[in-house]
């Protein structure tokens, strides 16, 4: 091959590569599955909610969904897992108020920055809780059971799915608004949490709508109070804890879809608008309705801003109650 015979032929070589990297980079998103990491176990809200939206998504988009559960360590496994991958949009985190406001300022080790590592892109929804109480216990109204705490400090005892969880927090932060003294014995999970308000072993806990409306209902717990700001539309007769006199006493948990640092705008809004026509419609509404989730439909700018909000909101409760997990 002489020089110009081979000169002719690496640029036609060249030209070629160039051509397929052009066709490559102009290929529409999502060109390949696009996995979400659900920092949980398979079977529990956060996993039903990625199913239900990974439907919609891959009519949507075109691609399939798949669930990666990797659940541990309070979401960090998952949420850790999440941020490491590339960010071309093939991975995202099923994020929540666990994943990306609580872990990274409880554990010491988080092995994530939950503001440099994810790019929010959208909110699912929202979730309150309810303040239950066994049927025996005295106290009627929140009123009622905060002046039983104060007449009998040490006595009252909240349970939680866990220390470090939102049901936690938000007992912590019923002790700071309230003034009162009462005891968290965390359980190994939502379920033996709230059975131990049905059983009587503990008086009181935070649980949310989805699993606490069908007792309560029954008789077998007694709500006092719900902590979105306003009533549940299933216990329309509940009032929320400001209405109850604790002022300032907000707290909901939410689920969005977050992607690793990086990842293009033009993805986050693709992203972005597909999951809010997911939300748009009624049968997702309705399948979200049952698991207590208020769909939240909004731009990732909104999410960002709902994440800085609820960031100060319980970092001022971990650090005042002096919350750390190892």
């Amino acid at each position: 091959m002489n020089v110009i015979t081979k000169a002719l032929y690496l640029s036609a070589v060249a030209a070629t590569f160039g051509t397929v990297a052009g066709a490559a980079a102009a290929q529409p998103y999502p060109a390949k599955p696009v996995r979400i990491v659900v920092a949980f176990a398979p079977g529990g809200p956060a996993d039903v909610m990625a199913r239900l939206l990974g439907q919609r998504l891959t009519g949507l988009l075109g691609q399939p969904i798949v669930v990666d559960n990797r659940p541990g360590a309070g979401g960090t496994i998952g949420a850790r897992a999440a941020a490491e991958a590339d960010a071309d949009g093939s991975t995202l985190l099923l994020a929540n108020t666990s994943t990306l406001v609580i872990a990274p300022a409880v554990y010491r080790q988080a092995g994530y920055d939950p503001v440099k590592s994810f790019a929010p892109i959208a909110m699912l929804g929202t979730t309150s809780n309810f303040l239950v109480v066994h049927p025996s216990l005295a106290a009627r109204s929140v009123q009622g059971l905060i002046a039983l705490a104060k007449a009998e400090p040490g006595k009252l005892n909240f349970s939680s799915p866990g220390s470090g969880t939102p049901p936690h927090l938000i007992g912590e932060m019923l002790k700071l608004r309230a003034g009162i003294d009462i005891v968290h014995v965390p359980y190994k999970g939502g379920g033996p949490s709230t059975q131990a308000v049905v059983a009587g072993e503990v008086q009181m806990t935070f649980e949310n709508p989805a699993v606490s409306l069908p007792l309560i209902h029954g008789g077998q717990i007694r709500a006092l109070a719900v902590t979105s700001p306003q009533r549940n539309r299933q216990a329309p007769d509940v009032p929320t804890m400001i209405e109850a006199g604790v002022p300032d006493f907000v707290s909901v948990s939410f689920t969005g879809l977050a992607a690793p640092a990086g990842t293009s705008a033009s993805i986050v809004r693709t992203l972005n608008a597909a999951v809010n026509q997911s939300l748009k419609s009624p049968e997702v509404e309705a399948a979200l309705m049952t698991l207590g989730v208020e769909t939240r439909i909004g731009s990732p700018e909104d999410f960002a801003a709902f994440l800085a909000s609820e960031r100060e909101r319980w970092g001022a409760v971990i650090r005042l109650a002096g919350i750390r997990v190892e």
